[in-house]
């Protein structure tokens, strides 16, 4: 493996590190990196989740106290987080590399709409309060589900998505719907990552220096989350979707 490619690899996983760990949407950042150094698409998209899962963990553990006073809510969410994170999973390596390959700028420009309203979606939230009702396990399915079947398919932004639905089917805080919404980030990930590990797509070295950077990334985010404004740092992720994107439209 290209020293080149590991380095630029591992610089990219810190500061997705650091945009997960700020603002989010670390992804627009390290995906279009991998295909640009040469991994095909569904490759590099898979590298992406397996090196990037270990950084869900520490934000669920930093949450776990708040996620303890969901009860029976988390059976359902964990269900059907890891049940979309597999089928996802199963349905990226059923696309195949040319027909993902043709989706790429679409899933970027989606992918940079839901970090651009990131703040309408707490908004709504906040706004909503503890005025709504809690919704049956039904309709919190129809809603939900897709949000973990696109996580695992591809899965920047999915957060956001996730906040959103949340807030629509549960009366809570905003806390504790950004703490389910944690652990949901980390079920999807985690399983999808763990299906990946049999696909024979994942190219170890540059996952195993991306866990590296993205571990070191959180950490220099955490530090960092008191003086950079998120807004700026989330504007600055939209820019980079934006240009990714219109890049592959006209590649």
């Amino acid at each position: 493996m290209n020293f080149t490619i590991l380095l630029f690899s591992f610089v990219a996983a810190v500061a997705a590190g650091i945009v997960n760990a700020i603002a989010g949407g670390g992804t627009l950042i390290t995906f279009p990196l991998l295909t640009a150094l040469g991994l095909p698409a569904v490759s590099a998209n898979i590298t992406n989740t397996v090196a990037l899962t270990p950084g869900y963990f520490g934000g669920t553990w930093a949450q776990r106290e708040e996620i303890k006073k969901h009860g029976r809510r988390l059976s359902l969410l964990i269900i059907m987080s890891v049940t979309g994170g597999i089928a996802g999973g199963i349905l990226l390596l059923k696309t195949g590399e040319k027909r993902f390959t043709g989706l790429i700028p679409y899933l970027i420009l989606f992918a940079t709409l839901l970090i651009a309203v990131q703040p309408v979606a707490k908004n709504m939230i906040i706004s909503r309060g503890r005025k709504g009702k809690d919704h049956s396990w039904l309709p919190v399915a129809f809603i939900l589900f897709p949000a973990t079947l696109y996580g695992g398919y591809f899965g920047a932004g999915v957060s956001i998505v996730i906040l959103a639905a949340l807030g629509l089917m549960y009366n809570d805080s905003l806390a504790g719907l950004n703490a389910l919404k944690q652990l949901m980030s980390l079920c999807i990930n985690l399983s999808a990552a763990i299906y990946f590990l049999f696909s024979g797509q994942v190219n170890w070295p540059v996952a195993l220096t991306m866990a590296a950077g993205a571990i070191l990334g959180g950490y220099l985010g955490g530090t960092m989350a008191g003086r950079i404004k998120p807004q700026v740092m989330r504007w600055t992720v939209v820019i980079i979707g934006i240009a990714a994107g219109v890049y592959y439209l006209l590649k």
